[in-house]
């Protein structure tokens, strides 16, 4: 979403990563004057996508941009509305999709029901308005919230990516066998 608005032009947020300007700029954005129609809510599991709400969002970037007369690239005036509202809409459904992640692992007793602890991280784990509602979350159903301090919480692909090297330098290899692997830069 970030690249879409082309936050790396704002003057707030050019040195920023794609996240952490939406975060910047939401907090003085109305999430209120865009509403996004939440993913999956007709599945009855504990699965995350982001995908249909990223077409939705873009599907609005673009009628937003028509109604401003301005071209793909160039900064929205709505711009802050819309990472507000963005922020919002993956709150909202990192919070419904946990809930219900939550309540599966209680029900079955895979959690105690008393002292659980809910536990995020990766570069979610760093927007702050994301770890006000989980603490609300986790507060709500009796549950500890657990966070890396921001600084590291990292993308998970750089997590995963540490690891191979830490195995590779420890001698313990990443694959069994890398016969069949195909590898292709993107």
């Amino acid at each position: 979403v970030a690249r879409r608005l082309s936050l790396r032009k704002h003057p707030e947020c050019h040195s920023m990563a794609g996240g952490k300007a939406i975060e910047h700029l939401a907090q003085s954005g109305n999430q209120e004057l865009l509403t996004f129609r939440l993913p999956m809510r007709q599945y009855r599991n504990c699965d995350f996508s982001f995908s249909g709400l990223q077409n939705v969002i873009n599907n609005t970037i673009v009628q937003k941009e028509k109604e401003e007369g301005i071209r793909e690239g160039e900064i929205l005036s709505c711009v802050k509305d819309v990472a507000a509202a963005v922020q919002h809409a993956v709150a909202v459904h990192i919070i419904q999709r946990t809930y219900r992640g939550m309540l599966f692992c209680v029900k079955n007793s895979i959690l105690p029901s008393k002292n659980a602890t809910l536990v995020v991280s990766g570069g979610v784990a760093s927007n702050q308005y994301i770890r006000k509602v989980l603490q609300n979350l986790a507060d709500a159903n009796d549950f500890a919230l657990l966070c890396p301090p921001p600084r590291l919480c990292t993308d998970n692909g750089v997590m995963i990516a540490w690891n191979g090297i830490e195995r590779l330098r420890a001698g313990l290899g990443v694959l069994h066998s890398a016969a069949g692997v195909r590898y292709e830069p993107r």
